[in-house]
């Protein structure tokens, strides 16, 4: 492990566990449109995260219960249709920012009782080039996928790698559908508790397989799971105690016990349970939109020194390429930071909108007034200096 690794690794611990370590971690997710424009700027070669030297990477394993490469049903210069190894049917169009998921295979709920989870611990998940959902489907289609364990091996001796998992929701949407998902949970409890036991132990065998197979190269785990919108939570969080927590805490415990750090990854506003991911020993949550009304100062207050927020930058700034509106942003969310406890990122990730330019001002705020121990005199006062400004 280089000297370097393992001064990232350092501040991510300290930051995860609520301590001041030598300055505030940064890292990012960046959309592909953003990733052009950075490559024209910089080299056709660049590696973002290199570049600018970020403390870990998330590397995703192929976790589509069937293995298998996409299945292109149509495609021309501005659209392509495809079916996954989910058997969702995704439509992406040049003219729309995300996919939409148009069917699924599952139609009934009796369907569920069919539906094949191939074994998690199927070679190919980690060792294979090819097609996958997470991996292959977002603001672009990515074909060809290399392999989970390449690229570990590419970043594993200069950064922390955190590999990842869905829990429960966010891979049983992406099987039946959302629509499916909300009715079902209600209308066929018993038919959607036992569909939910199924996908909770196939992703806990996929975790326990990266730990395995990683041999040591990774040092967190990246839990994905979007059970809220802006103005809370998807359905209520008794049913997600119910259904969902209980997977939430063995992926956890799973990756606690091999010595990782754990990082849930769930969008909107999902604080009414926020103490819940607490109870259940979680390191670090993001992305802390400020989209639904999250803002990490404010949070601190309710739990600080119990959880460490990843993200709350809000991108809408970066988006405006206004130096003093990105620094006001950078500095006043860096109060959240005084005794550890946040990690510096996008409110979800950097999109196409972002310049370059703007991307690396951020980069160099976070490390010029990230030091600890914050000098927060010198962080309100030019706080204040820009708000006079701005009038």
């Amino acid at each position: 492990m280089s000297t370097n690794k393992q001064a990232k690794e350092a501040r991510l611990r300290a930051a995860l566990s609520n301590r001041e370590g030598d300055r505030v971690p940064l890292s990012d997710f960046f959309w592909t449109g953003f990733l052009q424009k950075a490559r024209e700027q910089w080299g056709a070669g660049l590696d973002i995260y290199r570049k600018f030297d970020l403390d870990y990477i998330v590397i995703n394993p192929n976790m589509d219960p069937i293995i298998q490469d996409f299945e292109v049903l149509e495609e021309t210069a501005d659209l392509v249709r495809l079916r996954t190894g989910f058997g969702a049917t995704i439509l992406r169009k040049s003219s729309a920012p995300m996919p939409a998921f148009e069917s699924f295979s599952v139609k009934t709920p009796k369907d569920m009782e069919k539906y094949v989870f191939e074994d998690p611990k199927d070679r190919r998940r980690l060792y294979r080039t090819g097609d996958d959902q997470l991996n292959g489907v977002g603001d672009a289609i990515n074909r060809n996928t290399p392999s989970w364990n390449d690229r570990v091996d590419a970043y594993c001796e200069d950064f922390p790698v955190f590999g990842s998992i869905n829990e429960g929701y966010e891979e049983l949407w992406r099987c039946i559908g959302s629509e499916n998902s909300l009715y079902w949970m209600m209308e066929e409890p018993e038919l959607f508790g036992a569909f939910v036991k199924r996908v909770g132990d196939f992703m806990v065998g996929l975790t326990e397989y990266q730990i395995e197979e990683s041999r040591g190269r990774l040092s967190g785990m990246y839990i994905w799971g979007d059970v809220a919108y802006v103005n809370g939570m998807l359905f209520s969080p008794e049913i997600w105690r119910e259904h969902f927590k209980p997977i939430v805490k063995r992926l956890i415990d799973v990756c606690h016990k091999a010595g990782l750090m754990v990082i849930y990854h769930g969008c909107g506003n999902a604080s009414r349970i926020y103490n819940d991911y607490i109870e259940i020993g979680l390191d670090g949550y993001n992305p802390v939109e400020c989209k639904a009304h999250l803002d990490i100062v404010d949070l601190q207050k309710d739990y600080g020194g119990r959880l460490c927020f990843v993200g709350n930058i809000d991108v809408r700034e970066l988006e405006s390429g206004d130096r003093n509106r990105i620094k006001r942003e950078i500095l006043y969310k860096l109060q959240s930071a005084v005794g550890g406890g946040w990690i510096c990122q996008s409110d979800h990730s950097v999109s196409s909108d972002v310049s370059p330019d703007s991307y690396a001002y951020m980069t160099e705020l976070i490390r010029d007034y990230g030091r600890y121990p914050l000098d927060m005199d010198r962080i309100k006062k030019e706080i204040a200096g820009l708000d006079k400004q701005r009038g």
